[in-house]
């Protein structure tokens, strides 16, 4: 029984027809290759360029959001250096911000509407990795407590004797003058 509509029967019936639809869907899958690394390589030559308000600090990043070109104006010659590292922080992160847009542009140029779930997934992970640094957060920011509190051991059981805290480990000693047994195997020479 064949359905309808060139069922794997049909290819088998026609041996040419069947190579002629393997190769359309390796052409096709060459042209699929082809646009992907098209947009890559345009995604990879992109850079974003943001200034401070007042033009003191101008920060590019490329589309990996690294920090590419940092130039400074005379200005932070006379500024307070907390200022300046929370000026060039801030600008850097409004150049990292156009990352998901200009990502999603070079996508759709190169890829139409292909693989939206892919192209979604992308998008969330740049978005979650550079949002927007004008836009509120969704949650309340966690207060900062300071470090960590040492553990406190447990205390004894009642009646129980107390546990002595159990000793350091340190690695085993090297052999003076030679090579550690362990180690000879990852010796290269």
């Amino acid at each position: 029984m064949t359905s309808a509509g060139g069922g794997l029967g049909d290819l088998m019936r026609d041996p040419d027809e069947a190579i002629r639809r393997m190769d359309e869907w390796a052409a096709g899958f060459a042209r699929k290759a082809e646009r992907y690394a098209a947009a890559q390589e345009e995604t990879e030559r992109l850079r974003l360029t943001a200034s401070s308000p007042d033009g003191t600090v101008r920060v590019t990043v490329g589309a990996d959001g690294v920090v590419s070109d940092l130039v400074f104006s005379s200005k932070t010659r006379t500024m307070p250096p907390e200022e300046l590292s929370r000026m060039v922080l801030e600008t850097m992160r409004r150049a990292q911000a156009g990352i998901t847009e200009r990502v999603a542009e070079v996508m759709t140029e190169n890829l139409g509407e292909e693989d939206q779930e892919t192209r979604g997934v992308l998008l969330d992970s740049l978005r979650g990795r550079f949002p927007d640094p004008d836009e509120p957060e969704d949650g309340p920011p966690e207060p900062d407590n300071g470090p960590d509190p040492e553990p406190v051991p447990p205390s004894p059981s009642a009646g129980g004797a107390p546990v002595p805290p159990a000793a350091p480990t340190s690695p085993p000693a090297r052999r003076p003058g030679g090579i550690d047994p362990d180690e000879q195997d990852n010796n290269p020479w």
